[in-house]
Order: structure tokens, then sequence, then C-alpha cells
């Protein structure tokens, strides 16, 4: 078979014919080929674009810096280690796959047995880790390189299919010989071979007047991470036979027209470059956002903003200010700073929930609607988690692009294309680029909303781990309501934090409450000293609002700005756990009207607070919301909560008469509602002061005269515990949830509040650090009668605690190693691949699997649909009642609109009843619908509604509305 080489290509021209005979790759369905001199040549080219317009600022510097010299080194050492990182494929091991192929290299003197007659043996010399043993005996015996030093080097052609080898791996293949080169007389011609790829490589990419002088350098881990993800892209990139042909078809054209029209075909947005300001915090929020007419920035925004541009280099910036005192704007302000001074390429926000990343995501659009540096100009952007196909923002973001293909320099531009540059031309476009949209690809986008497990995973020992340390390295990270992670969590996100910290990736961290002990925690993990929280200015455990930063190995400092003059005086009492007791009191509340917000702990508790609820106070007049809505319901929820009790600013449509609403903790966060009255169930201080944002959040009249005269007081009711008793006892619901110890000690610190009627309001903000750090202190709260069952409650959470950080452990991420120890072994005794599923999600998350559904009605005559009452999407579709055939692959609209009624299962599914249900949902198997015809339904289970909404399953009988969501009983039949 011919090498190929009908166009002029550099390394043929300096090659020999057995190395020109060495094969990379094979179609076997066209019988198509690549030479590995043309791959070589490929993978280096697209390394170096890759270097030179799509790695942000940040990161080149990150590898200059490892490398101790200048950049042009710095891209050398990439485009060389990217050109040589299949030299594992010029071995017996790997040749021997393609009979015809491995006949042609036989005829030029490389003799290898067949694959059968190699065996099982084959699979000690993966090519990745092949390769990696090639150049370290190249490296030592052509250059003179001690073994320990090659190892930093060569790791990132071992590692570029995703796992870096481990030291066994290593060990056992120098015991095969034969497998690197075929033993007898053609062990010299394999020798000469694989030394002559290399020798060319280095000269053709300019490394072999580099060689010596890199003979001492100790890579940081950092930067051995960062140059195998680099490897990975380019050869996923150069791997692409519809941007790289294979040959025959793509002989013909040279090295230079090759790569143009691969370039041209992937069309790669370039990385965000952010630009300096020196602009005051007043005018730069001002033309960011868009705020309201005589709005003022508030103080803790200001602050923000001084101590980024202050900070000696960018870092980590702990933001702990009341809700509602636009932490949000003041991290994207942050953020475009930091960008500006560290060379960051994007920004990644992290929130806690997939609704808050949806929330979220506009938000950021709009934001970089306003940006230098975006405008004008084409990014990337991504909604990271597993619904983000259905979210209709982020869906009309991937229409604007097409697929990933080749053009013809030579040729005209077809007309999409050319139209398409002109609006690049024209002004910015934002897009969902069609090549980061792979399930490991899409963090690489430049700028990305997403749940925070997507950041959490970096930390997790799992394939490919590399290309989530890129995505991350090239952005400003912020990450929201830090206060909501627990033990399990922040196991790895302290560890996350210290590879950022060694990235020197700035970090914005916020949250409305935080313990000073997690705050401590989190400044150590970044700075990577532990001494940093004791010999920095970390001040007094209750000041706030409090800014803290710190850069990597640096020293802590502490800003103390005012809190705006927002202010809100919440008078806090019990209410006894009674049904009856609580609609009288309601009844009594709500004589002229107004809106009120119930918040249980559990949806079972939701449900039948509801029911009461309406029975006294009408259907209409009572909704309902938690977590257990189809996606499309959830959604239109949350819009229709905005609609009803959103700021005045923004709407009208707040009842004029007496609503309730009873909600889960879907209240808590980021929703932007106001209410008149709040009752809540007993809950850790921290959430409770989170639920307590939604009261009287909004100004409503002078002295909140707007509001109903009983109601312009604000006022918390804290149900959900026997108050009688000598230590309160929380229901059984909420010591699931939080554990008793918690919900204890929450009840310690409100019980001066709670006893001191009007005399002892809770003042936010004043009252919100002092009542979090006593809670989450160490020493004693509550009366000494108390104290008793606080210790057993303690000593059962330290066990839970304990228990939490040594299973997260199990799976986390080392450590940053020293400079120039190799990565090998990095990801061993990982979980494998990971990503955004349920399996993924709980190896970062404390949670039990729970079963998934895609949810649909079964109507009289038998046939299926979409539910009934769905709203039209945006552009006017309707989506009700949508005819699914069962023999036929449904339409594409019809089949993306069932997929967007998806529900998570509560936990009575999980275990064994979990094994029953899915055995039960596969009872009705679609082939057109859960093969691989269908993308939105393809692998799910379905669950059909009868014409009542009801249905039984694994010894329940379940019902849904659009009103209540789903409700679970225990069936009576069963």
């Amino acid at each position: 078979m011919s090498d190929g080489g009908t166009a002029r290509s550099d390394l043929l021209r300096r090659l020999g014919e057995p190395a020109r005979s060495v094969w990379a790759k094979h179609d076997r369905d066209t019988d198509g080929w690549l030479p590995l001199w043309r791959h070589m040549e490929d993978s280096a080219a697209v390394a170096g674009l890759l270097w030179d317009r799509w790695l942000p600022v940040g990161v080149r510097r990150l590898v200059v810096e490892g490398l101790a010299q200048n950049e042009s080194d710095a891209r050398a050492l990439a485009v060389w280690l990217a050109g040589v990182h299949d030299i594992g494929k010029a071995t017996p091991a790997f040749a021997c796959q393609v009979d015809q192929l491995a006949d042609a290299m036989r005829d030029q003197g490389l003799e290898m047995r067949s694959a059968k007659a190699m065996g099982p043996d084959r699979r000690i010399a993966p090519h990745g880790l092949a390769g990696q043993v090639l150049l370290g005996e190249w490296l030592e015996k052509r250059h003179g390189w001690a073994p320990a030093r090659t190892g930093q080097f060569t790791v990132a052609v071992g590692g570029h299919h995703g796992v870096p080898p481990e030291h066994g791996q290593i060990k056992a293949l120098y015991g095969h010989e034969e497998l690197l080169r075929t033993p007898g007389v053609s062990s010299r011609v394999w020798r000469q071979v694989q030394s002559e790829l290399l020798d060319v490589c280095a000269e053709s990419f300019g490394v072999a007047e580099r060689l010596k002088g890199w003979r001492t350098v100790r890579l940081p881990q950092p930067v051995q991470v960062l140059l195998t993800a680099l490897v990975i892209v380019s050869d996923w990139i150069a791997s692409n036979p519809d941007l790289f042909p294979y040959f025959p078809d793509g002989a013909h054209l040279d090295d230079q027209e090759r790569l143009a029209a691969a370039w041209e075909g992937l069309d790669l947005p370039a990385p965000w470059r952010a630009e300096e300001t020196d602009r005051s915090a007043r005018d730069l929020f001002a033309s960011r956002f868009e705020l309201p007419v005589g709005a003022e920035i508030r103080p803790v925004q200001e602050a923000c903003v001084e101590l980024a541009q202050e900070m000696e280099a960018p870092g980590l910036m702990i933001v702990e200010a009341p809700m509602g005192e636009g932490k949000t704007e003041a991290a994207l302000a942050v953020a475009e700073i930091f960008a500006a001074r560290s060379g960051a390429g994007g920004v990644f926000f992290a929130l806690p929930t997939m609704a808050t990343g949806n929330a979220m995501f506009p938000r950021l659009i709009d934001w970089l609607s306003r940006l230098p540096g975006v405008a004008g100009f084409r990014h990337s952007v991504h909604l990271a988690h597993s619904k983000a196909a259905l979210n209709e923002d982020f869906t009309g973001l991937m229409a604007r692009t097409g697929g990933v293909v080749a053009v013809n320099v030579d040729e005209p531009a077809p007309v999409s294309r050319q139209e398409r540059n002109d609006r690049h031309r024209a002004g910015a476009e934002l897009v969902a680029h069609a090549w980061l949209r792979g399930r490991k690809k899409s963090m690489l986008a430049s700028f990305v909303a997403g749940t925070i497990d997507q950041l959490l995973f970096a930390g997790l020992k799992s394939r490919h781990l590399a290309l989530r340390h890129l995505a991350v390295a090239a952005k400003v990270v912020v990450i929201d309501e830090a206060h909501a992670y627990d033990t399990y969590m922040s196991v790895y996100l302290d560890r996350v934090l210290s590879w950022l910290g060694g990235y020197r990736v700035p970090v914005v961290v916020l949250s409305a409450t935080l313990p000073a002990s997690r705050r401590r925690e989190l400044v150590a993990a970044y700075s990577g000293r532990t001494d940093a929280s004791a010999a920095g200015d970390m001040t007094a455990s209750d000041a706030y609002p409090l800014l803290t930063a710190v850069a990597p190995g640096g020293i802590p400092l502490a800003r103390r700005p005012q809190a705006s003059a927002r202010s809100t005086v919440v008078q806090v009492e019990h209410l006894a756990d009674d049904l009856d007791i609580l609609a009288d009191r309601l009844e009594s509340e709500l004589v002229d009207g107004g809106c009120v917000l119930v918040i249980r702990n559990t949806v079972g508790r939701v449900l039948d607070t509801a029911r009461a609820l309406r029975d006294r106070f009408g259907a209409e007049n009572v909704t309902v919301a938690h977590s257990y809505f189809v996606d499309l319901d959830r959604a239109d929820k949350d819009t229709a909560l905005l609609h009803l009790f959103g700021s005045p600013e923004k709407t009208d449509g707040r009842p004029r008469g007496r609503h309730i609403v009873v909600a889960s903790q879907v209240a808590e966060q980021s929703l932007d509602v106001d209410f008149d009255l709040l009752v809540s169930d007993l809950c850790p201080v921290d959430l409770l002061l989170q639920r307590m944002g939604r009261l009287h959040r909004h100004q409503r009249g002078q002295g909140q005269e707007e509001r109903p005269e009983l109601l312009r007081t604000a006022r918390c009711l804290v149900t959900g515990a026997d108050w009688t008793a000598d230590v309160p006892a929380p229901v059984r619901g909420s010591v699931a949830v939080y554990g008793r110890y918690a919900l204890l000690r929450s009840a310690a610190v409100l019980l001066p509040h709670l006893e001191g009627g009007s005399s002892r309001p809770v003042r936010l903000p004043a009252d919100i650090s002092p009542l979090v750090q006593s809670a989450y202190g160490e020493g004693p709260v509550g009366p000494d009668h108390w104290q008793d069952v606080m210790k057993k409650a303690r000593e059962q959470f330290e066990r839970y605690r304990d228990d939490q950080a040594e299973r997260a452990a199990v799976f986390r991420l080392g450590d940053v190693g020293r400079p120039g120890r190799p990565l090998f072994g990095w990801v061993a005794a990982g979980v494998g691949d990971t990503d955004d599923t349920p399996t993924g999600r709980a190896q970062v998350r404390d949670t039990r699997d729970s079963l998934a559904v895609v949810v649909v009605q079964r109507r009289g005559d038998g046939s299926l649909a979409t539910l009934p009452w769905l709203e039209p999407d945006r552009r006017g579709r309707h989506r009700a009642g949508l005819e699914l055939p069962q023999d036929a692959t449904p339409a594409p609209f019809a089949a993306r609109t069932a997929a967007s009624c998806g529900l998570r299962l509560p936990l009575q599914f999980s275990g064994e009843t979990m094994d029953r249900a899915i055995e039960e949902l596969e009872h009705l198997y679609l082939p057109k619908w859960q093969g691989k015809e269908s993308p939105w339904l393809s692998d799910q289970l379905i669950l059909t509604l009868d014409e009542d909404c009801q249905t039984r399953l694994a010894g329940f009988l379940l019902r849904y509305s659009p009103e209540d969501g789903l409700e679970v009983t225990r069936d009576a039949d069963d």
C-alpha cells in the first residue's frame, strides 16, 4: 500500500520508506486510512492553532512559567507533544490489527505477528502507554535525559486517551519488549523507524535544540495536566475524518491546504479577551447592568470591585452579604476585572440546582451582550446540566450553529457560511458551538452556567479528567450559594479549590450566610496554606457584610463594607405544628388580604398542608410548589410565582385578596419573590434566614403601606416542632432531611428571639452573621436542660459527618503534587467515565439513586399523547395532547415535548423498590422511542398516566396534577 504522500509534506520528505509505511488510522467501512506521519503533522498543526487562537492567555502563561522559558518554547513543547502523541502506534502491538496495512509494513522490513498470534498480551501495550515508553527511551538515549525527568513530559503521551498510566502498567510493559519491537533481525528496523519518526518530529516541530535545556525542568503538575488536555483536544480534532479526510481521498492536499480547510470547517470561537478598565465601580455597574432608574450601586458591590482592582494578584474572593444585595452582579463585575488581570478566557457560574442554573443562564447572556471584548466578536456559551437541551434559551443558541465539516478553501464559501461570517462581522454572536456540545467537551466553552456538579467533577478521579481541568483553568469560576453544600460535597469542593489555586484560577464564592469555620477551610484549600487564616487578616468572625480575599500561596485580607440602607426587622414566634391551628392563624392574619409563604421541609408536608388550607381558603387561593413536578410544569410554576409575587418594578400581577403559597425548599434560593408573612418549618438557621429573605423583600409604599395593615410588620412563624416538650422535638421528616443536631442548634440560637416577641426581633442583616456563627460554632448554645439531648445529637452528627467525609474521599482526586512528579496513576482506582447523569451526580453528592422517568398520558383508546394541559412554547406551538405513535418514531417536536416532561421520582422508589419499578416500567418498551431513532427519548423510562392522571408502580399509587405535582401513597391493593 502506498504511503499516500502525493502532496507536499515536511515530515514526509524527511522519512524513509519504512517510516512512511506506518499507519495510524483505518476505517473498516470505507477502507480509508491515514499514515502515522500524516496524523502527526495534523495533530501538531492543530495544537499550534489551538495555542495561537483558542487557548486563553492565562493558560499559556502558566505553561510558560512552568517551563521557565519564553512563550515560543512553551508553544513548541505543546506542538511537539501533540505531534508525537501517537508514536506508540509504531509498534507491533498496534500495527498488527489491520492485515493489509500490516502487510505493507512487513514489506518494509517491519515484521510482526498477527493480532491473533499475539493474543491478550497486546493489552499490555495500549498505544498511549507504548508511546510514553518509546518517547522516554528516546529522551534518555538520544538526548541524555535522566530517567526521573522524562515522565513529567511523556505522561501527556501516555495519558492522551484520558487515563495517565500507572506504575504497575509501565513496569509490566518493560517486561514485554516484543510488543514494542519484534525480536530478531526486524528489531533493528523497528527501533530505527521509531527513532527516525521522533528525530524528524523534533526537528520539524522546533524542539531539537531545546531538549537539552529542558533536562533540568521540573514541570508543575497543573502544567502537566494542561499539556495532556491540549494533546487530547488536538488529537480529537485531528482524528475527525470530516475535518482531516483519510487517504486516499485526503492525499492530494498539502499541509497548509489541509489545515486551512479543517480549521475553517471547525470554526472554533476564540476565547474572550477581557479589557482592563479603570472605571469606577459606579460607572462599571451602570454600563454592564440594566439598573432601575435612580438605582445606586450598593456598598458591597462597590467594595467588591475596589478589592478586585487592589489585590496584588487575582485569587479567591469570598463575598458574604445579605440576600438582595446584588451579589450576582458583583460577582460578574469582579469576574471581568479578574479575567482582564489574569488572562482568563471565560466564566463558569456554578449554582446549586438545574433550576437555579436555568434562571442564571439568561442573566449571563444579558451581561455578555454589554461586555467589551464580547460585543462584535463570536464566543461559545453553554448551559451545563443534564437537561440543558430542553432549555429554550439554550436551544435558541444551539440553532445558530451547523455541523462541523471541512471546507474547500479554494472554492467560494457556501451561502450559509458566508452569511454567518457576515453576521460575525456585524456584531456579537453567542453560540452553543456544535463541536463543544459533546459530552466531555461542553465545559470547554468560554461562558458556562451550570450546576455545581460540573465543578465538583474536577475533583473526582475519572476518565478524561484533564479536559475538565483545562475547562476550569481557562475561566474565572463563580460559586453561588456556597452555604448550600454539605460535608460530602465540601470534600470535593475543597480539593477542586486546591487545584484551582494551582492553576491560579480566579474564584468568586458567594454566600448570604457562611460559618466562619467554613470560610477558613475555603481560604486554606485555595491558598495552599493551612496557616493562612491565622497569619492573615481574617477579621472577627461575626463581621458582616464581609469580603475575604487571598491569592494562591498568599495571606488573606478582609474588607468590611457597610450593608445597604435596606434592612428588615422580623418578629419571630413559635407556632404549634397543627394544621387547624395554622389555618386559624392565617384566617386571622388575612382578614384584609395578603400573600403568605408557607415552607415545609418535605413534599409530603407540603401536600398535606395545601389540602388543609384549600378546605379553608379555597383551591384558587392556594398554590403549591415543590420539586416533584415535571420539568415544564416546574418552569411554569417559577414563572407564575415571579409574575404574582415578584418585584413591583417588574410585575403588577400581585393578588389583590388573600393568597397562600405552600412550598418546599425550592422557594429558598434564587427566586426574587416577596411575601407579607412567612411560615416555616424549623430548619438550620442559615436556611431559615434565606427563607426570611422572601419576606418583605421589596418596599411596597412608604412604611410598607401598600401591604395589608396587619402584615406591615414582617413576621415569621416557626413551626414543624413540638415546642411544648422540655427540648423542642422537630418533626420526623425534618430530622431525616437536616439531622437533629442542626435543628436543635438552630432552635437554640433563635430561642431569645422566639421568646422575646416584638422586643427581640431578628434584624436583617445585622443579626445574620451572629446567628450563623453561633449555630455553627463549637460553643454550647441553649438552656442547660437541653445539653444532654444536644450532646447525643452532636455525637450522632459527628459520626454521620465523618462517614460522609470518608466515603467522599474514596474517589477524590489527590492533592497537587510536587513539581516534576509525573501524573502517573493520577486517576487510578477512579470511577471510569462520569458525566451529568444520576449516577455521575451521585458520585459528588451524598444522595441515594433516584429514578427518572418521562411522563405521558395513555388515552382511553390506548394511544399515547403528551400531557393535556401543557402551555404553548415561546413560538406559539401547541404542546398539549400531541400524538405519540407507538409503532413509529415520534415527530421531533412531539418527542422533545415529551422529554420536557421528565420527572424524578421520590425516594420511595430507591433501593429494592427501584429494581421493581424499573422492571414494571420496562413492560412498556417502544423500540422506535427508546432505541436510537429518537435522540430525545432514547433509553428513557416511560411512565404512563391514565385519563385521570393516575397509575400504579411498585406497590404505590401515583397521582399527578399540574396544580399539586406528584403525590405518592401506598397502594392498598398491593
